[in-house]
């Protein structure tokens, strides 16, 4: 079974061809992304900037993956498209575009939730078995689940203001770093060598909010104001003509914003063990998904996490872990093994939590 995936709920557009395959390396037959750069000069992503971009891409990046993989549309077996949740501009170019290729070329159309596609991206890159707990960061969602089968997510806790990612770019930002902000704050993080790493907690002590609290349930606002300050303290006490911001205490700012980051991430994710071992919810591993997912220190200290409770971790690539058609392919290829497909008057939809999906319903 082969599937086109179609992306387009942020900045990226994506589309990739996905078969059924045994082995790993040889399920993802083409993986075109097209990452819009406009954004850069507004300092984040413009809802309206991103819809004419994927409008002027959407065909390109799509012919680019039918010629990668070498089949032509005779050859596919259904094509998915992300409908939500996402900038509903962009989600509609990526929707429509699934829909009309389904029409010409009468192949079933599978609408797919984007979290969805992050969700089920390590079946896709590592074949895991139901069920497995499952954080997912990224730029607008921050969520704690159990990953119980296709379509049955159960919420352990959620973000109750920032995702983590949003607070990476909006910090990253506020150190006049440009975008996207998150991979640029890692590196920054990074000039923070190992004599100045406890010095940087020292100069700048970040608050962890929800640390402690005997749920799952995060929160990053009060964190991305901690660093607000901190800036405007630096600004105030420049000598500098351009008004740039010193680059070691950036550096060391950036270092400390990281690992409070961290530190509120591991400490969620303990009290998702305790509930598991409550419950005894035999999962098979700890999975990490999302664009934060790239990073490599909250990724070691996961790895960390994971040998101590004895659980496998796993972590898709870092080129599956940004969004991308491949993992919407694969969510669609699942659903459509199961004997699901939609009509092609399924609605585009801003927000679609995963707790309100529904395991495949066999339509066909």
């Amino acid at each position: 079974m082969r599937i086109l995936g179609i992306e387009s709920s942020c900045d990226d557009t994506a589309a990739a061809i996905i078969q059924n395959h045994a082995q790993a390396d040889q399920r993802i037959l083409s993986h075109i992304v097209y990452s819009q750069m406009d954004h850069i000069i507004h300092g984040g992503v413009v809802p309206e900037i991103a819809a004419r971009a994927h409008l002027d891409k959407i065909h390109l990046v799509i012919d680019q993956a039918m010629k990668a993989s070498s089949l032509s549309y005779c050859d596919l077996d259904g094509v998915a498209a992300t409908c939500g949740p996402g900038l509903i501009g962009g989600v509609m170019v990526g929707m429509m575009a699934g829909k009309a290729i389904s029409y010409a070329h009468n192949i079933p159309f599978i609408g797919i939730n984007h979290l969805e596609g992050h969700a089920l991206t390590p079946r896709l890159s590592d074949d895991v078995a139901f069920p497995y707990l499952l954080l997912l960061v990224s730029g607008g969602h921050t969520q704690i689940l159990i990953a119980h089968g296709v379509g049955q997510y159960e919420c352990l806790g959620t973000t109750l203001d920032d995702a983590a990612g949003e607070c990476f770019d909006k910090s990253a930002k506020m150190m006049g770093l440009p975008f996207p902000g998150g991979p640029n704050l890692e590196n920054l993080a990074q000039e923070c060598n190992d004599a100045d790493q406890q010095m940087a907690l020292e100069n700048f002590p970040l608050p962890t909010p929800m640390r402690g609290r005997k749920n799952c349930d995060f929160s990053f606002s009060g964190l991305k104001t901690a660093v607000r300050t901190y800036i405007e303290k630096i600004a105030a006490q420049s000598d500098a003509s351009d008004n740039t911001l010193p680059r070691n205490e950036m550096a060391q700012l950036a270092y400390s914003f990281q690992m409070a980051v961290k530190s509120i991430l591991i400490n969620r994710l303990e009290y998702a063990f305790t509930h598991i071992k409550q419950q005894n919810i035999p999962v098979n591993a700890l999975v990490v998904a999302g664009g934060v997912a790239a990073n490599k220190t909250i990724r070691h200290a996961l790895q960390e996490l994971t040998k101590a409770h004895k659980i496998r971790f796993i972590a898709p690539p870092l080129s599956l872990c940004t969004d991308n058609g491949a993992m919407i392919g694969w969510a669609g290829l699942e659903r459509l093994m199961a004997g699901e497909e939609n009509g092609l008057d399924m609605a585009a939809r801003p927000r679609w939590p995963l707790s309100t999906l529904e395991p495949p319903q066999r339509t066909r």
